[in-house]
This record gives structure tokens, C-alpha cells and sequence, in this order.
């Protein structure tokens, strides 16, 4: 299987408007695909993208034009599903927003974690109805779904940020 290639086309890399246009679609999908105000996409994108990996929350209205009081509703969903985390600097009172590059991984393995939590639910409402009972047809496909899953998850490679933290700790 070879690896994908993504196509990029060169644009200066300083360019803000260019900047804030990615950072907008990174916006658009998180929103999209996840339901949340689009202000927790641009948050993502931002962090992503920043000279800086740690913004503060003023750092990260000014960039992407939100109140700090927006901000706090969104940095607080994203540090609950592990994406995010807070830094605090010695002596300074302002906290710092962050992505850690293993943030990816490990929000993924939460979610794959919830789905097998999922497929326990599944297998308590079929034992509760039995699985002859024509209402357990719903419960059955949301349980074959997430079997199918956890196959495919138990089948997959190692992901790649455990290939550079192996290659990191080796320079």
C-alpha cells in the first residue's frame, strides 16, 4: 500500500489573510463534522497554525476576532475531549492554550474507547429484550456497526505519532 501525497501549492507563509482563510475551514469542518459552534474550529485551526504553540485566550481572540467570553465556552470543550490542554508559566497568572502533537492520537483512542463502551450498552439492551425480540433489530445493527469497528481498529497500524515519538527521543 503506498502512502498517500498530499498537493500543496506554495503561498507565502506569513500571508494573514491566507493564514485566516485556513483557519476558517479548519473551522467549517469542525463544525460540520462535529456539531460545535464554529468559534471551537477556529480555536483548532488557530492552534495549529500559530507561530507560537501556546496562545493565551487574548492572544487567541485577537487572532481570530471572538470575544474572551466565547473563547471560554469553546477552550473548555476542547480541553474536555483532550485536544487542548492549559500551561501555566512560572510567575505569570495567564494561561496558556496548547495541541500537543499526541493530542490527535489520544483523542482518537478516547473515542475508540467510547464506542467499545457503546457496544457494552448494545449488549445489555439485546440481553434485555433478547435478540429475537423484533424491537432488538435497532439495538443489533448499532452493535454489528461497532463490532465492525473494533475490528478494524484492533486490525489497524501503529499510528504515526507513535513513529515520532520513537524518532524524537532518538535525536
Amino acid at each position: 500500500m503506498s502512502k498517500s501525497k498530499i498537493k500543496t501549492t506554495k503561498t507565502q507563509p506569513d500571508n494573514p489573510a491566507e493564514i485566516l482563510r485556513w483557519v476558517e475551514r479548519v473551522a467549517d469542518f469542525w463544525s460540520s463534522q462535529s456539531g460545535l459552534p464554529p468559534i471551537t474550529g477556529r480555536i483548532v485551526g488557530w492552534l495549529m497554525i500559530a507561530d507560537s504553540p501556546e496562545q493565551s485566550a487574548s492572544q487567541l481572540a485577537a487572532a481570530i476576532g471572538a470575544s474572551r467570553a466565547s473563547l471560554t465556552t469553546s477552550t473548555q470543550i476542547l480541553t474536555a475531549i483532550g485536544l487542548v490542554h492549559t500551561v501555566r508559566r512560572p510567575g505569570e497568572r495567564t494561561v496558556y492554550y496548547r495541541i500537543d502533537d499526541d493530542a490527535w492520537e489520544k483523542m482518537l483512542r478516547r473515542r475508540i474507547a467510547n464506542m467499545a463502551s457503546f457496544r457494552a450498552i448494545t449488549h445489555d439492551g439485546l440481553t434485555l429484550l433478547g435478540q429475537k425480540n423484533p424491537r432488538a433489530s435497532r439495538i443489533q445493527a448499532a452493535d454489528e456497526v461497532y463490532e465492525w469497528a473494533e475490528k478494524v481498529f484492533a486490525s489497524a497500524p501503529p499510528c504515526p505519532s507513535a513513529n515520532r515519538k520513537t524518532k524524537d527521543s532518538n535525536h
